[in-house]
């Protein structure tokens, strides 16, 4: 059983998503809606430390240019990589900047944004490990929190431009 509160009103929802310009995707925002998850691991779009949430934000992209400063990761769609670590990250950052933002659904699980959209896989990002962790938000929250099969889902369907290369 996951521990929760009230879900955000439609005024909340509205002062998240101007506070971090995001929308959350349809199924996402449902969800938060009905109850707001509290405890380890869950965002706490209410009350919790604004920095922190901002820190969220931002890891799957900050996992990225770790991976291309320390680890050597291109993406061939960002053209030649640049000789040097400095100049992979400046070029990794500029294309970082365009690609769908995903939001924390719990722990380093994401989903991601826009109004107008559901059904995306659920991902789990580390870096550039990126897992489906469910086939939507209905089947993650099942297998993570009700007792089914945790782990890794073959075959999720790839929604997100970027991300679902690196699945």
């Amino acid at each position: 059983m996951i521990a929760s509160r009230p879900g955000l009103s439609d005024a909340e929802f509205d002062a998240v998503e101007r506070e971090f310009g995001f929308s959350f995707a349809d199924d996402h925002r449902a969800f938060l809606a009905a109850a707001l998850p509290v405890g380890r691991g869950w965002p706490d779009w209410r009350d919790g430390d604004r920095a922190e949430l901002r820190d969220r934000l931002a890891m799957p992209v900050e996992g990225v240019l770790f991976d291309v400063a320390e680890n050597g990761f291109w993406y061939g769609a960002w053209g030649p990589q640049p000789p040097e670590a400095t100049g992979a990250v400046t070029v990794a950052r500029r294309f970082l900047m365009t690609v769908p933002r995903l939001i924390p659904v719990y722990s380093h699980r994401y989903l991601p944004a826009g109004r107008g959209t559901s059904g995306h896989p659920v991902l789990s990002v580390m870096q550039t490990d990126v897992v489906a962790y469910g086939a939507d938000l209905d089947d993650y929250l099942r297998r993570e929190f009700g007792g089914g099969e945790a782990g890794p889902v073959q075959g999720a369907r790839p929604t997100v431009a970027f991300w679902k290369d690196l699945l």
